[in-house]
């Protein structure tokens, strides 16, 4: 095995004021759900999704479930998701007692396919989340034509999308409301910590109220709701104000990442599909998902082994929601889906890495294509 370190699939670049915040709040004592840190980051996370509002959470799992439960989600409702998603999407969903629909995904975006959301509209649909999935943007033109046609709302799913744009406006601005994650493998991170977007102040204030136990926001310990303690701490906020202080080099980073690999890899295209980006958008590069052609032999998992033996960290493609077991009943074909889960590998993504983390793995990635007895 090489001597080289290895070369993780994420690691968050804590090189800001992060530091510097963190010890205002230790020494301030205000290190709980209180503190002048969650609005500041609330208000500048808002103004960079172009949104009128943000309301934070604690992490991207409890976004998506306030703004479904804000969005008047509950039994009986079902809600339209793309089956190749990670599992939070159709949890949250299933946390509301709905029932998640799931739908194919499109090759070039992996996003949702939006020309078959018409056959999964049912009397039961109440909305449609659209996953902006590794960092692309789904195309939301046509969905929203969708659900405007049916009366059904709208979240984005962009937890992985921070900084993408689609049709030139950020996501987060783009539907009734937008979910984001600060997992600590994000773009930006705050250890944990999620976000809801919306322009619409009333659904603002009902996530707000919801967030925090159903207290009403005038009489104290009066609770009009019953609600859910999803608050954000004053800590974590201080870290994601700092870190989206540096959003636009680490998407300008992320971006030079991924042309390093286009060049890198481009020996390599008759043997892996690698991440295209759609004329109507711009790509936030979450992350760096290949697709293993026909032509490589090697099964996915047979080739992340090998890259582990070269010190290359990676991640498969998440798996369909219809093949996990919670999700298992769903009926319906998903082969754009079941093809990327199964041939998709994602590669080593991060601000930290270098020219020659990328021509290393790049190397050793198409020897094993090159030899994987094609």
């Amino acid at each position: 095995m090489s001597q080289r370190k290895i070369i993780p699939v994420a690691h968050p670049a804590l090189n800001g004021n992060e530091k510097k915040y963190v010890l205002e709040c230790l020494e301030s004592g205000w290190i709980s759900s209180i503190g002048h840190y969650i609005g500041r980051f609330e208000e500048s996370f808002a103004r960079f999704c172009g949104a009128a509002h943000a309301v934070a959470s604690n992490n991207g799992t409890t976004a998506l479930h306030l703004a479904l439960a804000a969005l008047g989600t509950g039994p009986g409702n079902e809600i339209i998701v793309p089956t190749l998603t990670y599992i939070a999407t159709a949890n949250a969903v299933r946390y509301c007692g709905a029932q998640p629909v799931f739908v194919d995904s499109e090759t070039a975006t992996m996003a949702l396919d939006p020309d078959l959301l018409e056959a999964a509209v049912s009397e039961r649909t109440k909305g449609i989340i659209a996953v902006h999935l590794y960092g692309h943007p789904a195309h939301m033109r046509p969905i929203l034509e969708v659900a405007r046609k049916h009366n059904l709302f709208v979240i984005e799913d962009a937890a992985e999308a921070h900084g993408a744009l689609y049709e030139g406006r950020p996501v987060g601005s783009l539907a009734d409301a937008a979910t984001f994650s600060f997992y600590g493998n994000k773009i930006i991170s705050t250890g944990e910590g999620g976000m809801v977007t919306t322009s619409d102040a009333g659904l603002r204030d009902r996530l707000r109220l919801l967030r925090g136990q159903g207290m009403d926001p005038d009489r104290r310990y009066w609770f009009p709701i019953v609600g859910y303690n999803y608050r954000m701490t004053n800590i974590c906020a201080a870290i994601g104000l700092a870190q989206l202080e540096q959003i636009d080099h680490f998407l300008e980073r992320r971006r030079i990442i991924a042309s390093t690999y286009q060049q890198c890899l481009a020996e390599v295209q008759d043997y892996i599909q690698l991440p295209s980006e759609q004329p109507w958008a711009k790509h936030a590069f979450w992350s760096y998902p290949i697709i293993l052609r026909d032509s490589v032999a090697m099964c996915r998992d047979e080739l992340m082994k090998a890259l582990e033996q070269d010190c290359i960290d990676s991640r498969p493609v998440f798996y369909p929601m219809h093949v996990l077991p919670p999700y298992s009943g769903a009926t319906g074909k998903y082969p754009v889906a079941d093809r990327l889960a199964t041939r998709g590998i994602c590669l080593p993504m991060h601000t930290l890495l270098t020219e020659d983390d990328i021509w290393h793995i790049s190397r050793r990635l198409a020897h094993w294509c090159k030899h994987s007895g094609a």
